[in-house]
């Protein structure tokens, strides 16, 4: 098993991970956003990822006939906004749209207007996605909250979200929002972001406004998009027939050494032997063995390729950041030149496996 350990430094192999990487692509977590032209669906995602109307605009593409996509952070992105287009017309079909979320079969995100009562596009829209049964929680966001008066903004948001209870029932969340708050702040940012980590988890160790408690926690904010992508490509791979032995290791290999680059440490067979030890003599073991298990598992006819390929994929997820997590602390202090305990090593990697997994959008049972 230390072998195969070895081969994050000295690989043997240099796999193709093109195919991980488009899988990976393929199946990002997806919030589908539903809701007429001027409902505030652009101003959702900009105030979500913190990026301008210009940068938001550019970053669309084709990927339905009747919906575009935007990719979150762009070059390595960990999740998808899929913004559905033409909800006037009276032929509208979803079916192109829920196989696009079905990849990833996360969330639908319907934003109204709180003024706005003509809603019957995208009543019509949501009562089609509701016969699929395929996308299971809905948040339904009320936008443009401080144009009306407080009791006619209530009235307006109860007669929106009963129009809503007809078509979906009461199984969805929802929040009160104006992305034209004074002063360049969104109207209940917090609840918003809140109500929306609860449905793609992902999205809260992205975006979060984060008080940190150390320089070093501060510094891993900046990389915690990169170390959430490699983790990612790791899950995707994992879902992939006799892919994930090889694949795992070398995506993790690979974002060892960027990370290393980012903290100004040289990444050789000496750094890395120092990684593995301040995380205890068992690590190493385990981890091959582990992944070695959830591999063998996925050759079980049917229970492999289902629940022992999503269990693999959330493994790999949480193992993936919570490597990165704990290798970001180990360069940090290499860097600095200070000491670094074996205690405090385990505490941080097996915390973030935890948080890791927890937010891999993936169920174990």
């Amino acid at each position: 098993m230390f072998d195969q350990i070895k081969e994050f430094v000295n690989p043997s192999k240099n796999p193709d991970l093109t195919q991980a990487h488009e899988f990976q692509c393929q199946h990002l977590p997806t919030l589908w956003l539903l809701g007429k032209t001027g409902a505030g669906k652009s101003s959702f995602i900009q105030s979500v990822t913190g990026l301008s109307s210009v940068e938001v605009g550019n970053g669309f593409a084709p990927c339905t006939m009747t919906a575009q996509s935007y990719e979150f952070p762009q070059g390595k992105p960990v999740m998808r906004f899929l913004d559905t287009r033409g909800l006037g017309e009276a032929e509208y079909d979803p079916k192109p749209d829920l196989d696009e979320t079905g990849k990833a079969g996360h969330a639908l995100v319907v934003v109204m207007k709180v003024d706005e009562p003509e809603q019957s596009s995208v009543l019509s829209a949501l009562t089609l996605i509701k016969k699929q049964k395929k996308i299971k929680q809905l948040l339904l966001v009320h936008s443009g909250a401080l144009l009306s008066e407080e009791s006619e903004c209530q009235r307006q948001v109860f007669f929106n979200e009963s129009q809503v209870k007809k078509v979906w029932g009461n199984a969805f969340d929802s929040v009160t929002v104006d992305f034209e708050a004074p002063e360049g702040q969104v109207y209940h940012y917090d609840e918003l972001i809140e109500k929306l980590t609860h449905i793609l988890p992902v999205i809260g160790m992205m975006i979060e406004d984060k008080e940190h408690s150390s320089v070093e926690e501060a510094n891993f904010d900046k990389v915690e998009n990169e170390v959430l992508w490699y983790a990612g490509s790791a899950s995707a791979s994992d879902l992939i027939p006799a892919v994930g032995l090889v694949s795992v290791p070398a995506i993790q290999a690979k974002m060892l050494h960027s990370l290393a680059n980012q903290y100004g440490v040289e990444w050789n067979k000496r750094a890395f032997t120092e990684l593995v030890s301040t995380l205890g003599s068992s690590f190493a073991l385990q981890y091959g063995v582990k992944l070695g298990a959830r591999q063998l598992v996925k050759l079980i006819p049917g229970y492999g390729q289902t629940v022992g390929a999503v269990a693999a994929a959330a493994m790999s997820f949480g193992t993936t950041y919570g490597l990165g997590r704990a290798a970001c602390f180990y360069f940090y202090h290499k860097s600095k030149g200070t000491e670094i305990s074996q205690e405090e090593m385990q505490t941080v990697y097996k915390d973030s496996l935890k948080k890791g997994k927890a937010a891999s959008g993936y169920e174990e049972n």
